[in-house]
């Protein structure tokens, strides 16, 4: 039952309780010894090498050979020789997905592949099972399940471990057994099935396409993890003794430059898949033919999942022969699709924005007002998750937070603190002032934006528009729905209040929205 704005002008103060979380333990690992010198070449010889090669066509993603007119000749053997046909070689059963080709948007780049229906598919259809030994897993890198599970809980991510080794992995080139797979993900450049890249690696002047949006600050907060976590690959080089035996090169960090480390990370993250019901070691995997080469939809049930010795996908719909197959990509907004994948869903229903709201530290009362609200289940910096379709509900619940903001009288403080249930009504003037306050919030986000709804819309409507700028703008504009939307229904709250004339009581120490 919807609830009357008059009756929800409270202040809560019912205790609720919250439960506790437990941390793990860190634990701390000496560094292994240093590799004989016999399997290392010097350090001054080696690292000018690496990082020449690693600057051209060693990278995951980084070569330009195949743009232009320096397109890459590619032999009549290896035209033959494609993913699938290697993973039936090396012991996929035969499946019912087919790789088609897609043209890309920027015509200096060679087709995206993608894996379509080989044959009309039914609900509960296994479109294909792949077996463990054709998927790349911690587990299976770093061949010790214990070392695999420090290593992701100390400083370093299972991405990070993954694009390492495939960087070691593209060193090695034709012998290297992930030789088809790695020219696989460097064809696709890191690009979802919309054949654009994460924002990651978007220049500064592309990600001004994003202004207004919270996203292009977390595109640089990303970053700057990536670049934590470089600054870090050198402790699986020395905890993880058995992993780069192999490999007669430099130290990580000598190896390969930060860009390139970079360009690696975010092809990993466009196609890491994440498996359930499966060790820690084992959580993080990559799948050939699963993701870039199957598209994600936030609509779609279906996903990757473990089963004894391989990864198998069943089907939730029904597919004509030659139809690209998708997945679900799990319950993320449409940032972390476009930071993720490259890929923006105009019918995701687990988009949301996020405001930020914080009781004044300077308030003589504030820790009063932070003990209602930590047993009301809220914290003195609180965010408030507005997910589309349900803006008017968080715009609901926030309104006691502001409140409790805005008290100012101790006799009336006290009130709150004592009372076992809501404290109503409030006075016309605090209502006025908190709706005024989280009016002109969402009033000064969309204004943030340098254009407007229908500029969008036309923008969109531009059959040439860029494709980053088109992501950028489909995201934007998604965004400015979801503000317009609680713009209004602060503004009915407003003109619902019974005298118009009261004017917004004086609030020295009212609460922070950002």
């Amino acid at each position: 039952m919807e609830v009357s704005p008059l009756h929800n002008r409270c202040i809560w103060s019912s205790p609720v309780r919250s439960s506790s979380s437990h941390r793990p333990l860190l634990v701390s690992l000496s560094a292994r010894k240093s590799k004989s010198p016999g399997l290392v070449p010097s350090f001054r010889s080696t690292r000018r090498r690496n990082l020449c090669s690693a600057s051209s066509s060693e990278t995951l993603i980084g070569s330009r050979k195949e743009d232009g007119k320096h397109s890459q000749v590619v032999s009549k053997k290896e035209e033959e020789e494609d993913l699938k046909s290697w993973m039936h070689k090396n012991g996929l059963p035969p499946c019912k997905v087919v790789l088609k080709e897609k043209p890309s948007h920027n015509e200096k780049h060679r087709p995206i592949h993608y894996v379509a229906a080989s044959e009309d598919l039914q609900v509960g259809d296994v479109a294909f099972s792949v077996p463990d030994s054709l998927v790349v897993t911690l587990k299976r890198v770093l061949g010790n399940e214990t070392i695999a599970e420090l290593l992701t809980t100390n400083k370093l991510s299972e991405l990070a471990c993954l694009a390492l080794y495939l960087m070691y992995e593209k060193k090695q080139g034709k012998n290297s057994f992930w030789y088809p797979y790695i020219r696989e993900l460097d064809r696709q450049r890191g690009r979802g099935q919309l054949a654009v890249e994460s924002p990651l690696l978007w220049s500064e002047a592309e990600l001004a396409y994003l202004t207004g949006s919270p996203t292009k600050a977390e595109v640089h907060e990303r970053a700057e993890g990536i670049k934590r976590e470089y600054n870090e690959l050198d402790t699986v080089w020395f905890m993880a003794g058995s992993l780069f035996q192999q490999y007669p090169y430099d130290s990580p960090t000598e190896a390969f430059p930060f860009e390139i480390f970079k360009q690696a990370f975010v092809a990993v993250q466009s196609c890491v898949v994440h498996l359930q019901k499966v060790s820690l070691a084992q959580r993080f995997a990559l799948v050939p033919l699963g993701p870039p080469l199957l598209a994600y939809r936030s609509n779609c049930k279906a996903m990757l999942t473990a089963t004894d010795g391989a990864v198998q996908l069943v089907v939730d719909r029904p597919y004509k022969a030659g139809e690209s197959i998708c997945v679900w990509c799990g319950p993320q907004p449409n940032s972390k699709l476009l930071i993720n994948y490259g890929f923006v869903d105009e019918d995701n229903s687990y988009d949301r924005l996020v405001v930020e709201a914080s009781l004044n530290t300077e308030d003589p009362q504030y820790q009063d007002k932070r003990m209602v609200a930590q047993r009301n289940g809220k914290l003195s910096v609180q965010a408030f998750q507005v997910n589309v379709g349900k803006e008017k509900e968080t715009v609901f619940d926030m309104l006691p937070y502001l409140r409790l903001g805005y008290v100012s009288d101790p006799s009336e403080m006290q009130s709150v603190i004592s009372s076992q249930g809501p404290i109503c009504p409030v006075s016309p003037c605090m209502e006025r002032a908190v709706l005024d306050q989280l009016a002109d919030y969402f009033r000064t986000r969309l204004a943030g934006y340098p254009t407007t709804l229908s500029e969008d819309e036309s923008l969109l409507a531009d059959a040439n528009l860029n494709p980053k700028k088109r992501v950028a703008t489909q995201l934007i504009r998604l965004e400015k729905k979801m503000l317009h939307v609680c713009l209004k229904v602060a503004v009915d709250l407003i003109n619902q209040l019974p005298d118009h004339t009261v004017s917004p009581c004086p609030a020295p120490y009212a609460p922070s929205l950002k």
